[in-house]
This record gives structure tokens, C-alpha cells and sequence, in this order.
């Protein structure tokens, strides 16, 4: 075995491997031949993606007898969208999938998250592989099966539960992506520990160095240790009926951002939103008297060692006032028959849900931050 980890998602007949380790876009038609009947695959990527990865994929999934039919769209936030959806889903209908051949996702998380929509929905469900290119998509959204695309009311209010068959994350794609792009990715490792993994934490604090190097143990630990945390909340509630909110810490905020960014990457990218997002959330928990400001505070320069940002004034331009911010908020999917749901916390790695949050108290928390 090439790989170093392999993670189980424990779902029934619906489990799965998520394999993390070197070299597994070049032996992907190996690992997919072995699992899968079919022999016909739609690969759906990006430009960026393409243009480095399809080949040696087509070649890996040829190798094995597997025709391959690509579609390549146009990379960012943006694709997220209902054209795109149905250009997803004419391709894989011409294509030809049939129920045992399988949709495989080459990219991040807006073609994971678009192409598992697209699979869930083209002839009711077909088999789905995720072949996540990005440290987020690696350690999330790859992993448990929530898929969708945005709306003008807000992100990923549309989508389905679709879960893959297979997750290949290759670890050394990781080393093409850009300092920021890695970084990104990054504040959701680091959400893992901030839920309920104060150890994993503290851990990376002492090892972020590592993880952040080319090639090293650290980064595959970390990966593993991700997908392992979300595997097991998975497993407890695939559905997002209680214990798998918590997964949303610093969402509930960073989605509102990205909002008011209008999904403009060169202003906000989703992990920058999660890392403005955990800091408020700790910052708000110690408004409420709910954890010690220092632990906000210890998140907060965590954080920024790294390089993310970690206030709303470090995004470029202007943000909206706090009552628009508000309303984003609102129509964020963490909200339950109009009551304001947040994962706050009591302590460092002890984040809870908090139901009936006063909206009041937010609004005037958002004001205090934009300086109003």
C-alpha cells in the first residue's frame, strides 16, 4: 500500500474508505476498479485543476478499462451555481452513467460540493468518487456527504445528502497550492480541535511548523485526524439532526461574510471566513460570559501566527453595516424556525449548540467589531 492513512466512515451498506496519502491520483484506477463495477466515469473539474491533474487521471482510470468522459468549468465561488448544476448534469446523462458507473470530483470543495449535488439528483443517485485538490476539501467538505450549490439568499442553502463511495486524498497535490490557498485550508484542521479535541489543538499549535512542510508526517497526521473527527460525527448523525452542527463552528459568521463579499476570492475565500468566523464565535462565547476571553484570545493568535486573518477589518473593502450582516445571518441554514442558532463555546475545545440566541445581542456584537 502507497497510502499511510486509511479513515472508515461507518454509515452501513453506505461506509466508505477516505484514503489520505502520496501518489493516489496515479493509482486512482486501481483503487476505483477494485471497489466499482462500472466501467464508464464522468470526471468533473476546474480549469486550475485540469490543466495539472486530468491526464495523469485518465491515464490512472484508463489503465484499468475505465472510459473516461471530462468536463472542465471555470474555477471559484461563482460555479457554485444553477448553470453550472445543469451543465453537471446534461454531461453525465450524455455521457452515459449508469447507476454502477460512478461522477468523480477533481478539485476542491466548490466542484466537490457541485458535482455530489449533480450525482445525487441525476437519475436519483448515482455513484459518487471524491478526489478532493485542496487541504479544505481534504479535512472537509470531501468527507460525509453534504453537497449543494449557492443561492442569492445565501451559501449552500440547496443540495442534497449524497455520499461518496470513495475519497483519494492525495497529499502531494497539496504541495501546489498557494500559501494562502493552504492556509485556508488550514483553519478548518484547526476547527477540529476547537470543537472537542483540546489536545489536537495544543498539538498543533507545537506542530502547525510541520504540518505547513512539504511532504512531512505532520500534514498526513493532521489530515487523518481531521477526517477522523468528522467520520465520527458523521457515523452519530449523518443528517445534521444535533451532533453534527458542531462541525459548523465559525460558519454561522463566516458564511455571512462571504455573503457580503459577494463570493469574491480576492477579497475573502471560505477557510479566511471560518478563521474570522471561530475568533467572533469565541469572542461572543466570552460576551455571554459563556468562556474565559483568554481562550478567545489564545484562538485568535493561534490563528494569526499562521497567517489568517482573524478580524473583519483585515478583509479589503468596505463590509456592509451590521444590521445587513445580520440578515445573512438569518438565512443561513444553522437557523431553526427563525431563532438565531450559534456553536458557541465554554472553553477551549468544549463548543456546544446554542439554541435562541438573542438577536439582539449579535446585532450589537457586530456593531462593536465594525467599529459602528
Amino acid at each position: 500500500m502507497n497510502w499511510k492513512k486509511t479513515v472508515r466512515v461507518e454509515l452501513g451498506d453506505r461506509s466508505y474508505d477516505i484514503l489520505i496519502g502520496p501518489g493516489l491520483i496515479a493509482r486512482a484506477g486501481r483503487e476505483i476498479a477494485g471497489r466499482l463495477k462500472g466501467r464508464r466515469m464522468a470526471v468533473i473539474t476546474d480549469e486550475h485543476v485540469g490543466a495539472r491533474y486530468l491526464d495523469p487521471l485518465t491515464a490512472s482510470l484508463a489503465a484499468e478499462g475505465i472510459a473516461v468522459f471530462p468536463l472542465t468549468l471555470t474555477p471559484g465561488e461563482k460555479t457554485k451555481s444553477f448553470d453550472p448544476l445543469i451543465r453537471v448534469c446534461d454531461h453525465i446523462l450524455e455521457a452515459k452513467i449508469e447507476r454502477n458507473d460512478a461522477v468523480i470530483a477533481l478539485g476542491g470543495g466548490v466542484i466537490g460540493d457541485l458535482t455530489g449535488f449533480a450525482a445525487g439528483i441525476v437519475r436519483r443517485g448515482t455513484r459518487f468518487i471524491q478526489i478532493p485538490t485542496s487541504l479544505l476539501a481534504q479535512v472537509d467538505s470531501s468527507v460525509g456527504g453534504k453537497t449543494g450549490i449557492n443561492s442569492r439568499h445565501g451559501k449552500n442553502l440547496i443540495g442534497v445528502f449524497h455520499q461518496p463511495d470513495l475519497v483519494l486524498a492525495d497529499t502531494d497535490v497539496l504541495d501546489t497550492l498557494s500559501p494562502r490557498e493552504f492556509r485556508a485550508g488550514y483553519a478548518e484542521v484547526a476547527k477540529y480541535g476547537l470543537i472537542d479535541k483540546p489536545d489536537f489543538f495544543v498539538w498543533l499549535e507545537q506542530n502547525w511548523r510541520d504540518v505547513f512542510h512539504q511532504g512531512g508526517a505532520a500534514r498526513i497526521e493532521a489530515i487523518a485526524t481531521s477526517c477522523q473527527a468528522k467520520a465520527d460525527v458523521v457515523a452519530q448523525d449523518e443528517r445534521e439532526n444535533g451532533l453534527r452542527a458542531l462541525l459548523n463552528l465559525g460558519h454561522t459568521f463566516g458564511h455571512a461574510l462571504e455573503a457580503a463579499t459577494e463570493y469574491d476570492s480576492s477579497r475573502l475565500v471560505h477557510g479566511e471566513g471560518v478563521s474570522i468566523g471561530m475568533v467572533l464565535a469565541h469572542q461572543f462565547s466570552a460576551r455571554m460570559n459563556l468562556a474565559s476571553p483568554d481562550v478567545a484570545r489564545r484562538v485568535e493568535a493561534h490563528l494569526r501566527e499562521v497567517g489568517l486573518p482573524v478580524s473583519m477589518a483585515e478583509i479589503p473593502g468596505t463590509l456592509p453595516p451590521a444590521e445587513i450582516l445580520l440578515e445573512a445571518i438569518t438565512q443561513d441554514k444553522k437557523v431553526k424556525g427563525g431563532k438565531l442558532t450559534f456553536i458557541l463555546t465554554r472553553g477551549l475545545g468544549e463548543s456546544f449548540v446554542a439554541d435562541d440566541v438573542p438577536a439582539s445581542e449579535v446585532l450589537s456584537f457586530l456593531r462593536e467589531k465594525l467599529g459602528a
